[in-house]
């Protein structure tokens, strides 16, 4: 895998008590000044940040520390309504692990990274195509809530077009949605193997009988 290690190459951080998934969709409201120049200058060079979920600290004030593990961040649009405050709609990329951490003088993160190679396509078998039969009728039922309610507005929360039919994409969207904890959310987002977080899904979806 290649690492990022050049004098240019340093991924800006953005610490969040969140977990980013693959194709993940992730609304980010930005206010803190450090950060939306980070922002300001991902989008001047057209490059994306990395989300990481906070391991100890908090989300303002002195920099936190990650977990190892994270997802880039690509801004796919922004908005200012209101003066030192952005918004930002922002889609999961790969996966990285981090090599190595330095602080700046206003308290931002940035890292050398090793991205990690995607999820093998693997498709839904059918042991685990009511997860995906279920996970159709969940979306369906938060677009039509949004369009009723926001109308032209609404932005689905889910990445298009919606892919049913991989394994990795489907357990992605169960990881997202299900209220697990986010020490959960973070080693499942770390398997290497779609399959498996796919079957672990299934697990919990009967277990708590969704499916």
């Amino acid at each position: 895998m290649p690492t990022m290690r050049s004098d240019d190459s340093w991924l800006p951080l953005f610490p969040l008590k969140t977990v980013l998934f693959p194709e993940g969709i992730l609304p980010l409201k930005v206010f803190e000044t450090r950060y939306i120049d980070m922002v300001r200058e991902c989008m001047r060079r057209n490059a994306p940040f990395g989300v990481v979920l906070i391991k100890a600290g908090q989300e303002v004030g002195v920099a936190a520390e990650p977990e190892s593990v994270g997802c880039l961040a690509h801004i796919a649009s922004w908005d200012m309504e209101k003066l030192g405050v952005m918004m930002l709609r922002t889609v999961g990329g790969e996966r990285f692990r981090i090599i190595e951490t330095r602080v700046l003088p206003d308290q931002r993160l940035e890292a050398q990274v090793e991205m990690i190679a995607p999820d093998e396509p693997a498709p839904v078998t059918d042991m685990h195509v009511a997860c995906a039969t279920t996970l159709k009728l969940v979306i369906d039922d938060v677009n039509a809530k949004g369009r009723t309610q926001q109308g032209d507005t609404f932005s689905s929360p889910f990445s298009q077009p919606a892919r049913l039919d991989s394994a990795g994409w489907v357990a992605n969207r169960w990881c997202e949605l299900l209220p697990i904890p986010l020490k959960a959310r973070q080693k499942l987002m770390e398997l290497d193997d779609a399959p498996t977080r796919l079957s672990i899904i299934h697990q919990y979806l009967q277990q708590h009988k969704i499916i």
